[in-house]
């Protein structure tokens, strides 16, 4: 289910050039606003589930899948904690030889005011970096409107409004961009359908709560050791004028994919898990947004 975490890498990459043309702000200002929290969505608070599934045809495999993903979130998204319980079927029929694999997975990731963790259950360990992407917005665009940021977003990377539509009482609007077609309401996914290489992932909102109470035991991780890791760009000053960032944007620009493979996962647990297709596509996405950017 890799696909969505593909588009969210874009949206990073291009809120960087969101924020870098945005007005200066002096020293006085940026005092406050590392107060402020960042209003993702432009509803206060939500408990949302999901009904996931999978399913495809890739060279002479037949792919199926379900999952179930439970979203909790408070202070218009500044807090959120994602959890996701997949399972996916894989049957291969190559020259009468036939097998079965089936693989289950079981994630959580939170996002706490710029922090993001990610859980591994296998390692039992929780891996905690900066989120870039809400680290940058939070200081150059504290008071923008959420709805508006991602839809700019969107467009950078080619999305297209194509219309709205009623989902389960709400009106959306429909997005889509780069193969996944998005219900969105006040900023948050109701519904997203999208297909890569043959296969096919629909996530379904399928119980909705928003403006509610959620308790924080909903927020709680698990009791496993916490590590630090870096980011492609944790070595950058959010307050500078992006000349790290572009030299940084230059250094993977000129990485060839060997080079990038070696530097991805000896820096991400999740690479390792990826295929070597699921790793060039990854790739071929960077240096688009890179060079997008840097037009």
């Amino acid at each position: 289910m890799k696909t969505f975490s593909l588009i969210a890498l874009a949206l990073m990459l291009l809120s960087c050039n969101e924020s870098q043309s945005n007005t200066f702000v002096d020293s006085s200002e940026k005092s406050q606003q590392q107060d402020t929290i960042l209003k993702r969505y432009k509803v206060k608070s939500g408990i949302i589930t999901y009904d996931i599934a999978i399913k495809g045809d890739v060279i002479g495999s037949k792919i199926t899948g379900h999952g179930i993903e439970n979203l909790y979130f408070k202070d218009f998204g500044a807090l959120e904690l994602v959890e996701e319980n997949s399972s996916q079927t894989t049957v291969t029929n190559l020259f009468g030889n036939k097998s079965t694999n089936t693989t289950n997975t079981h994630t959580i990731t939170k996002l706490d005011n710029g922090t993001s963790f990610s859980v591994d259950f296998k390692q039992k360990k929780i891996y905690k970096q900066k989120d870039l992407a809400m680290a940058l917005t939070k200081q150059f665009q504290p008071n923008a409107d959420a709805g508006e940021v991602g839809k700019e977003m969107l467009k950078g990377i080619g999305g297209e409004k194509t219309g709205i539509e009623n989902y389960k009482g709400y009106n959306c609007e429909i997005w889509e961009v780069m193969g996944v077609k998005q219900w969105i309401y006040k900023g948050v996914t109701l519904k997203s359908v999208g297909s890569i290489m043959g296969i096919t992932t629909t996530k379904e909102a399928t119980n909705i709560e928003f403006n509610v109470n959620v308790d924080k035991s909903k927020f709680k991780l698990p009791d496993y050791t916490f590590v630090e890791q870096d980011g492609l760009f944790e070595d950058v000053e959010i307050d500078t004028d992006f000349q790290d960032m572009d030299e940084n944007l230059d250094k993977l620009k000129n990485m060839s994919f060997e080079d990038w493979k070696k530097y991805a996962q000896a820096n991400d647990e999740e690479m390792l898990e990826m295929n070597e297709t699921e790793l060039r596509e990854t790739y071929d996405m960077i240096q688009k947004m890179i060079k997008m950017r840097q037009q």
